[in-house]
């Protein structure tokens, strides 16, 4: 099962302050010992929403609207991709992120091919789906 650790945006990262040195090290900690049990897919910061875009679906019309944007609530600050044996595993992974009091980790699962009815998403879309994922994890490791 995959799941995303998703790391909310607060004021600070909205304002462009980077993390501390030492909140630096610990999140490095934190990532190479996901890395090192085999459970880590990827890990990511976000810039602030002020260098984003949204982009607004209305019939064929798109409307792009360039950040800053006001609820940081409900923005997003990063992420890491894990893929562990159940929820609970992965709720277990976040609870030890090294974050200060009030910072808010949402896990979330990620759907998988057999999620979907086969009317839906047939044997043969989940099979080239999973070729793109393995082109893709190829490409990264030769980086």
């Amino acid at each position: 099962m995959r799941f995303m650790m998703l790391v909310k945006a607060s004021k600070d990262s909205e304002a462009g302050v980077l993390p501390s040195k030492e909140l630096l090290s610990a999140m490095g900690q934190f990532t190479e010992e996901m890395a090192k049990a085999g459970v880590l897919l990827s890990a990511e910061g976000l810039h602030a929403s002020s260098k984003g875009a949204r982009i607004t679906f209305s019939g064929s019309k798109r409307t792009v609207t360039d950040g800053p944007f006001a609820e940081t609530k409900e923005l997003l600050g990063g992420f890491w991709m894990i893929q562990v044996e159940s929820k609970a595993e992965a709720i277990a992974w976040a609870s030890r992120v090294p974050f200060a009091d009030g910072e808010v980790v949402e896990v979330r699962q990620v759907f998988e091919a057999s999620d979907f009815p086969v009317e839906v998403f047939s044997p043969e879309d989940a099979a080239r789906e999973q070729e793109l994922r393995d082109e893709l994890q190829r490409k990264a490791a030769k980086r």
